[in-house]
């Protein structure tokens, strides 16, 4: 029998706060100006952000704050919300200001009925692998033991005893791409509602697996990891009275930290039992399914023969690529030229590239002006292990600065900052060029610059998969393909030098064995 405390007969004090990043162990740290550059809000400018009707805050804290306002009197107490776009580890000195910030808000703010905390799940910090673990735990005792926490996390988190242990409710994403955030803020505070108006605390049961699946394999759509996720909510539904929340979080293979891998999380209303049956249920099915989260990636030379049939044909369907391995939204650089320099020198036609993350050359492209022909170099400013740089010559076919909102899939409905931009044209590929390091998961990359994606024969991405849902217009699965490129998100898993990740785990090692067992919290 699980916890029960008294109901509240008055409006619940709430606090709102979170540190949002997902870490890739072999990228650049992320300091304090990455993440003040992309969003740090304290106070009442976090809550005014979270009621804006649009907002560059995660979708989930904004729906979480609409969902309370709709639902009943509540007093607000904002802290501090913080998150930057995927990076290395967070520099530690920065996390613990931040966690001090929150902790001395939530401890002047006493008494707290809840908390609720937008999280990623899969941050790791310079001297720190479960930051979001702590994160929790420190949350949870500056609340006091009566408060309820409700915390939100992406389905790529790597889950821990401690995240587990030190929070009343985890809710992960369901979708990937991930189209859900709404969703699952509107389910935190229902959840925070239900755990308020009865008092009762609910049970959980924890397993995670040796189970590392690279990120192209957990599509919710189709594949293992979408038939898992179904039967989750399958179960979840034929046990409504029972069960709260079905959580299974995919892992980050690149944070590189003790508890990468895939978890289940099963949250019950009180019965631990029930909770327990149906995670191990889960795990089992996820385990049986193993083999099947492989994925066969598609050549760059495969890439350009496909982009030249496709010029050629225009009654054929037209294609989309996924420049794998360099993904912006998993760590990636975005400044990756294996794929343009391939497109470029096989003469491709009729090919749009989004979105190489230079703004040195966006600068000169502007100071060159519309219209302007001039020596594009990429990469000026220095190379890396995959940042080389090119050159090719360019002609300006348009500029933009400012502020764009997202229009489908991930970023729908969001502000996006990036900075100078630029339209550059190279012989037959037309690449857009910017100075804020996003991955292109929307159209309105594009379609800033007057480009209709309709007409277009060859799109390519730096995006891992959050533009199937951004691009589901105009291109199914079959028209999608995940070029095998260099760099930071490479989802070939055995090219990186693997420090901390628990071995052995599958697919890295064929051999793993894996025994039934929920984690004792």
């Amino acid at each position: 029998m699980t916890a029960v405390s008294a109901p509240l007969a008055t409006s619940p004090r709430i606090a709102l706060a979170g540190i949002l990043l997902e870490s890739n162990a072999f990228a650049p740290p992320a300091r304090e100006p990455d993440f003040r550059d992309r969003c740090y809000l304290q106070g009442q400018a976090l809550l005014a952000e979270a009621r804006a009707p649009t907002s560059v805050l995660p979708r989930e804290m904004s729906a979480f704050v609409q969902a309370m306002d709709a639902t009943g009197p509540w007093t607000a107490i904002p802290s501090l919300l913080t998150g930057c776009q995927p990076s290395g580890p967070v520099e530690q000195d920065f996390l613990e200001d931040c966690l001090t910030r929150i902790e001395t808000d939530l401890r002047a703010s006493a008494p707290l009925d809840g908390v609720y905390l937008a999280l990623h799940g899969a941050m790791v910090a310079t001297e720190d692998f479960d930051p979001d673990g702590r994160i929790l735990e420190r949350v949870r005792a500056a609340a006091g033991p009566e408060a309820f926490v409700v915390a939100t996390l992406d389905l790529h988190s790597n889950l821990s005893a401690k995240m587990v242990a030190s929070a009343d409710l985890l809710i992960g994403y369901l979708t990937n791409p991930h189209v859900d955030m709404v969703l699952r803020g509107e389910e935190a505070a229902f959840g925070l509602r239900r755990f308020l108006a009865t008092g009762q605390r609910p049970a959980k049961a924890f397993v995670p697996l040796p189970l590392t699946p690279p990120s192209v394999t957990l599509l919710t759509a189709e594949g293992p990891y979408a038939d898992l996720i179904a039967t989750g909510q399958r179960r979840q539904n034929e046990l409504a009275g029972e069960i709260l929340n079905v959580s299974i979080l995919g892992g980050f293979a690149f944070s590189d930290s003790a508890k990468t891998g895939l978890s289940i999380l099963v949250t019950a209303r009180e019965d631990g039992a029930v909770a327990e049956l149906l995670a191990l249920e889960l795990a089992e099915q996820a385990w049986g399914d193993r083999g099947r989260f492989r994925r066969q990636l598609t050549s760059v030379e495969r890439a350009v023969e496909l982009a030249r049939d496709a010029a050629a044909n225009p009654t054929t369907p037209a294609v989309i690529f996924s420049d794998a391995g360099d993904n912006p939204g998993g760590g990636g650089g975005g400044n990756t030229v294996w794929l343009l320099q391939a497109l470029v020198e096989a003469g491709c036609d009729g090919v749009l590239i989004g979105s190489f993350f230079d703004p040195q050359l966006a600068e000169e492209a502007q100071a060159q002006g519309v219209g302007a022909r001039f020596e594009a170099v990429f990469n000026r400013q220095g190379e890396s292990e995959f940042s080389k740089t090119v050159a090719f010559p360019a002609e300006v076919i348009a500029l933009r600065d400012g502020p764009v909102v997202g229009r489908l899939g991930l970023f729908a409905g969001r502000r996006l900052e990036l900075g100078v931009c630029a339209l550059l044209r190279i012989v037959g590929v037309e690449v857009v060029v910017i100075s804020d390091r996003q991955q292109t998961a929307d159209p309105v990359f594009f379609e800033m610059f007057g480009r209709d994606i309709a007409q277009a024969r060859v799109v390519a991405v730096k995006s891992r998969g959050h533009f199937r849902a951004g691009f589901a217009p105009w291109f199914s699965s079959a028209q999608v393909y995940e070029v095998d490129t260099p760099g930071l998100t490479s989802p070939v898993l055995d090219r990186f030098d693997w420090r901390h990740l628990p071995r052995p785990s599958y697919p890295l090692d064929p051999d793993t064995i894996w025994t039934p067992q929920v984690v004792q919290l």
